[in-house]
């Protein structure tokens, strides 16, 4: 018993020590430090810890006095918001040292819809330096690192309502931004930054016209509310493709507050998608020297300047400075991914495939990022497979040689009518227009393209870690690529019956895709695809109906070609399998010649004729198993069969 309590005894000078060093050590919770440690249990006895939440994209942290008339408002005002956001989308722990009964009647009155946690002995609260001024908040973001603290009721709870609503915007929650926006301007409607809080939420939902309507009334007022209002409305009309008026107004900032640096990033864009690259140039670099601005606009001042660097291989000039967007800006993913893209133009992958994973652990949801990343997993493995790379090297090599011989090879068939797999290869699309804020678009459709196309099991697409070995070794850049002649050289180089080639037009609010599918042995143009696409969203839904387009055709004009190898009453097997692309549920016609007829002497050949249908129950690599579903007569050996698109 005694040696139980001396190391309780023990235990609880640790326990103190440790605590005073914590407090020593944070004094006033600042930004960019690592947050106290915290585990405590709500008004029920259930533990909440934030070691496990580091893994949450933002955590608050509301430290009140269920006494106090001003902790109670912030914490009622947070409430309301947190009933109109969606699960998840907003985490607040309420955390008090007051007497438990007191706080959980409060709760229960108040109805709070997130946890009451209480701090017994108010460790936690000193460990916060959430002791003599209450409410305190402190915003806990990505890996436990403090994003923002802020102490007292009022205007202190105003400006923190304003800054999560700020990093809602930054994480991209455009409703929860705006709904904060709205519970701060009820409160106080001539609060500035509130409202373009809202501006940017719209324009974050392509909802250019209320955009236009809130920053319009912003620029209409004197100070930093004009400055704002000015600021959004260049954002605004860059966007609707005004760009004379966007260069205006970004001028006019410019003179109104020298020292803020988005509206040279919106005059940098307008004048790299006008072609003027060295002023766009000298406007990135000048966005990135100033400082002021608001958080949600901070990040992109150094990405777009290495966005420039990447594009032109200053390589380790672009590195740095997307490290320092995602620096000043946890929730920047798009800087993450796009530090990746320019280690992939240096060949370093595994270096690529880390800043992927960084981005996905910030975002786990973000379709581009993990796109990115199965690519590079691809190649950091084949870089690991000695074996592989020796056989890719050796292909490599003779594709190389065969391409500068002009030599091609065609697919080798059995016979006339039995098909081979249709093949098809992707060559880069040609980026064309504005510097979009996120690298690898074109990267990003290819891989999803092709993955769709290949889990059909319909087509076969040439596996792009060989093609980018090939146009590296040939040094052929996209725009070697957008010549027809050459795009079609390679489809036959590759044995490939059908290439895929095009460009990407990045516009201000979106991006135009413009995709030609060409048949290599008649240079013919078999499917033309022009979609608009939102690099900034999930851009599956579009791919799907291209990929679902692309199939359609080529089982229209490419079906899969064979012969009945056996019947076993209605039973059938075919010479063809899941080699050539055949998939359970394909149907296929059996066909047979028509009669014709006879005309002057000439005999005129009439269209074969359907007379049964099938369906593939089973598939093996070389053959298939299908079920009669309609006959007009017995099925024979060796009747000819064909697809049937459906």
């Amino acid at each position: 018993m005694r040696r139980g309590m001396r190391a309780w005894a023990l235990g609880g000078v640790i326990a103190a020590a440790c605590l005073a060093v914590a407090v020593a050590a944070f004094g006033t919770i600042k930004p960019g430090l690592e947050a106290p440690a915290l585990s405590l249990r709500d008004m029920s006895g259930k533990r909440y810890d934030l070691s496990p939440s580091k893994r949450r994209p933002m955590t608050v942290l509301y430290f009140f006095d269920a006494d106090s008339r001003p902790s109670l408002e912030g914490l009622l005002t947070l409430n309301r918001v947190a009933k109109r956001s969606k699960a998840g989308v907003l985490t607040v722990w309420a955390i008090t040292a007051s007497a438990k009964e007191k706080a959980s009647g409060f709760a229960r009155t108040a109805g709070v819809v997130f946890p009451v946690l209480i701090d017994e002995g108010g460790r936690v609260s000193e460990a916060y330096r959430a002791v003599q001024v209450l409410p305190s908040v402190c915003v806990v973001g990505p890996g436990g690192k403090v994003l923002d603290s802020f102490q007292g009721g009022g205007k202190a709870t105003e400006a923190m309502l304003v800054r999560v609503a700020e990093r809602s915007l930054q994480r991209r929650e455009t409703a929860l931004a705006s709904a904060i926006g709205d519970e701060v301007l009820k409160k106080d409607p001539g609060n500035a930054k509130a409202r373009a809080v809202k501006g940017y939420a719209a324009l974050r939902r392509k909802n250019l016209k209320e955009a236009e309507s809130v920053f319009a009334g912003l620029a209409k007022q004197g100070g930093e509310a004009e400055v704002l209002g000015k600021e959004g409305l260049a954002t605004a009309y860059a966007r609707d493709k005004q760009p004379g008026k966007a260069l205006a107004l970004a001028t006019e900032v410019e003179s109104l507050a020298p020292g803020r640096g988005y509206a040279s990033v919106v005059k940098g864009d307008i004048l790299y998608a006008q072609d003027r690259k060295k002023e766009a140039e000298a406007e990135y670099v000048k966005a990135s020297s100033r400082t002021e601005g608001e958080p949600y606009q901070q990040a992109v001042r150094y990405n777009q300047l290495g966005r420039f660097y990447s594009s032109s291989a200053r390589y380790g000039k672009a590195r740095e400075l997307f490290d320092k967007a995602v620096e000043i800006d946890p929730y920047y993913i798009e800087g993450t991914t796009n530090k990746g893209v320019a280690l992939e133009k240096e060949g370093k992958w595994d270096q690529a495939l880390a800043s992927y994973r960084s981005a996905l652990a910030a975002n786990p949801g973000d379709a581009f990022a993990a796109a990115l990343a199965r690519r590079a997993e691809e190649m950091v493995a084949l870089s690991k497979d000695a074996g592989r790379k020796e056989r890719m090297n050796r292909l490599v090599k003779e594709l190389v040689d065969r391409f500068r011989a002009q030599k091609s090879e065609g697919v080798k068939k059995g016979d006339e009518w039995t098909s081979g797999p249709t093949v098809l290869t992707f060559v880069d699309f040609r980026e064309k227009g504005g510097l979009a804020e996120r690298d690898g678009f074109s990267t990003v459709l290819l891989t999803r393209l092709s993955e769709n196309l290949n889990a059909s099991g319909r087509v076969k697409i040439v596996e792009r870690a060989l093609v980018e070995r090939v146009l590296d070794e040939l040094n052929l850049g996209s725009s070697k690529l957008a010549d027809p002649d050459t795009a079609l050289k390679l489809g036959k180089l590759f044995a490939a019956r059908l290439i895929g080639t095009g460009s990407l037009l990045n516009l201000p609010e979106s991006s135009v895709l413009s995709m030609r599918v060409i048949d290599t042995e008649t240079s013919g143009i078999v499917q033309t695809e022009i979609r608009t696409l939102d690099p900034g969203g999930n851009v599956d839904e579009e791919l799907f109906r291209i990929d679902r387009d692309i199939l359609h055709m080529v089982m229209e004009k490419y079906p899969l070609r064979g012969f009945v190898a056996g019947v076993e009453g209605e039973d059938v097997l075919l010479n063809l399998g899941a080699k050539q692309g055949v998939v359970k549920g394909t149907r296929f016609d059996v066909l047979e010649e028509g009669a014709g007829i006879v005309y002057k002497g000439k005999k005129l050949a009439a269209a074969p004729k359907a007379v049964a249908r099938m369906e593939v129950l089973s598939v093996e690599p070389e053959f298939s198993r299908a079920k009669v579903i309609r006959k007009d007569r017995p099925l024979k050996l060796d009747d000819k069969v064909q697809e049937r698109a459906n």
